[in-house]
């Protein structure tokens, strides 16, 4: 080869390896491509640390137990973690002893569905009379707008302690101490990071708005359990997906992958039992209320751009291609169509119980417009799949009820809010109010005053201000540093977040956002974790960095405790109350 030749090639390479303008402008803002690493099997599949024995040393720990120790604290610490957190949402799960805000809907849907399979209408004095002790109802259909499966969860709780405040909220506190021991280890797994993995359980356990929503038996907290069940299956499937991938790159003479190794474009991921598992959970989120649908979406779009970054890593001349051709069509049988066969299945029972047909009522002891496409739906179907076709005709009529409700809700409420004021919690709930005397209720008989009595689902303060910053820094680190994680965390608040923006003049409230709490605590997280400082980073660094972030830590669960009275309806002074409605709007 020519000198001239020589050069041209040096030139041409040269060239090719820079980046394109658009890249070389943004790293005056700080971006970053992709990381340069010599191990394509390490990039696919990051190991986790190796855990430090130092902490337990100087415990006192010899050598072997304090291996032994730091290894197991992967499932040791969330274990701690959800074990604290579900002590506090047990603490006297039965008070207030009375039907508080929404319970008034779903814990007696629950009861019902579980006696008679379907919802049922309750007299005015219910309430009064379930407190009191009856539990008895007539089997009168009742018109309900939101799918069974979150009342059926619901109702497991009646069905082992009964009706009464601790049975109907038993389940809901369960799922949520369940929500906290898997944030630790999805934010293991996301960050590779024990610690950072149990500071977002951490975070969570001490959430206001989780912690009055885990003892609440509303929807909203069992629809977040499994959108974060969710999120977690899929964020194991994309682990052993991308193993597979690293298994079947070409090993070099040397022991690492050649430059050109490709195993992108031709291998079978093979079976992937965790998106068949987030297939279900999505049905069941979708099952429990309505916008469990956007998450499926989301979710599923999510998974696709993985398996897209996972084949172009592995050496995919066309990642899009090899995706849409190998992975797509199993990733879509995998979630839609399970997703809607386990939202189908929910409404078992309202399927079952046909109910009798009297000439005179007409059909009774049944759902309601169970017999819709017999009686009032025009022409229903005869013969061998008239069983089949008639009630799913009659449920898509209810379907259609439903939504003209769900989308077009105005009724003024007091408590109501605008999406935009959610994050800095500037309009919360209140489940519960009142004001016991002196030595009545805890109020005490030596009181000034009257006492306030309150459940408010307020998000912790300081924890949700933080937020704020934290999801901020992740666009930076999404958009100009590319990093997967940020990505995920955002698309999963978006998801819960951004479609009610939609609904401007809807009746929508504030609690509707424990969705995606889970996500702003990975935000935070992955915030304290920049704090801390990246690898490498000097001792003075360091330690600056755990200063800042332990004292941020520490001011969260002193709010946390500091509003604790009124997450749980505690008999304070008036003055307290007053001292804890730091804006006029959280009255």
């Amino acid at each position: 080869m020519s000198s001239d030749t020589a050069t041209q090639a040096r030139q041409g390479r040269t060239a090719a390896e820079q980046p394109p303008p658009w890249q070389r402008r943004l790293r005056r803002f700080g971006y970053a491509g992709r990381p340069a690493h010599p191990d394509v099997r390490e990039r696919l599949v990051p190991p986790y640390p190796e855990p430090g024995t130092r902490l337990w040393a100087a415990a006192g720990a010899g050598p072997g137990l304090a291996r032994l120790l730091a290894r197991s604290m992967g499932w040791l610490g969330p274990l701690l973690v959800a074990l604290f957190a579900g002590l506090i949402r047990f603490w006297h799960l039965g008070s207030p002893k009375a039907v508080i805000f929404d319970e008034t809907y779903y814990a007696k849907d629950a009861w019902a569905l579980w006696k008679y399979g379907y919802e049922v209408n309750w007299p005015k004095e219910a309430n009064d009379q379930i407190v009191a002790g009856h539990t008895d109802v007539a089997d009168a259909a009742a018109y309900v707008v939101h799918p069974p499966v979150g009342k059926w969860v619901i109702g497991a709780g009646e069905w082992l302690f009964g009706l009464d405040p601790f049975g109907w909220r038993f389940m809901v506190a369960l799922l949520g101490t369940l929500s906290v021991l898997m944030l630790c280890r999805i934010g293991r797994r996301l960050f590779r990071s024990t610690f950072l993995g149990c500071l977002a359980g951490g975070l969570l356990a001490v959430d206001g708005l989780h912690f009055v929503m885990s003892r609440t038996s509303l929807l909203d907290s069992v629809l977040m359990f499994f959108v974060l069940g969710a999120f977690g299956c899929l964020l194991v499937d994309r682990d052993k997906a991308r193993a597979r991938l690293a298994a079947a790159l070409p090993e070099g003479p040397d022991g690492t992958v050649p430059p050109d190794a490709r195993a992108g474009d031709g291998t079978r991921l093979g079976l992937r039992p965790w998106r068949l598992a987030a297939g279900v959970l999505l049905g069941l989120a979708f099952a429990t209320k309505w916008n469990g649908a956007v998450y499926l979406a989301a979710f599923g779009l999510m998974a696709v751009l993985w398996d897209v970054g996972s084949r172009r890593l592995a050496g995919a001349r066309r990642p899009w291609l090899s995706t849409l051709r190998r992975d797509v069509p199993w990733a879509f049988l995998a979630t839609v169509p399970v997703a809607l066969g386990v939202y189908l299945a929910s409404w078992t029972g309202w399927f079952v119980n046909s109910g009798t047909y009297d000439k005179t009522a007409g059909w009774q002891h049944s759902g309601y417009l169970r017999h819709y496409a017999e009686t009032e739906g025009g022409q229903s179907a005869d013969g061998l799949l008239a069983g089949i076709l008639n009630p799913l005709r009659s449920l898509w009529h209810y379907e259609k009820q439903v939504w003209e409700f769900n989308t077009h809700l105005t009724s003024p409420h007091t408590y109501q809010s605008n999406p935009w004021s959610w994050l800095v919690q500037s309009r919360p709930v209140s489940y519960f109010y009142e004001s016991p005397a002196a030595g009545q209720d805890g109020c005490p008989a030596d009181a000034a005053d009257k006492c306030a009595r309150e459940v408010l689902a307020l998000g912790t303060p300081l924890l949700w201000w933080t937020a704020c910053f934290a999801l901020v820094y992740l666009l930076y680190r999404w958009a100009l540093r590319r990093d997967w994680r940020a990505g995920a965390v955002l698309g999963a608040v978006a998801a819960g977040y951004l479609p009610w923006f939609l609904y401007q003049e809807r009746t929508i409230f504030v609690f509707y956002a424990v969705v995606f709490v889970p996500f702003l605590c990975l935000a935070v997280a992955l915030l304290i974790g920049a704090l801390l400082g990246p690898p490498g980073s000097s001792e003075r660094r360091r330690v600056a960095g755990a200063v800042g972030a332990g004292t941020l830590v520490l001011l969260i669960a002193w709010n946390f405790i500091y509003f604790f009275p009124i997450y749980t309806g505690q008999a304070i002074p008036m003055d307290a109350w007053r001292n804890r409605m730091w804006f006029d709007t959280w009255i």
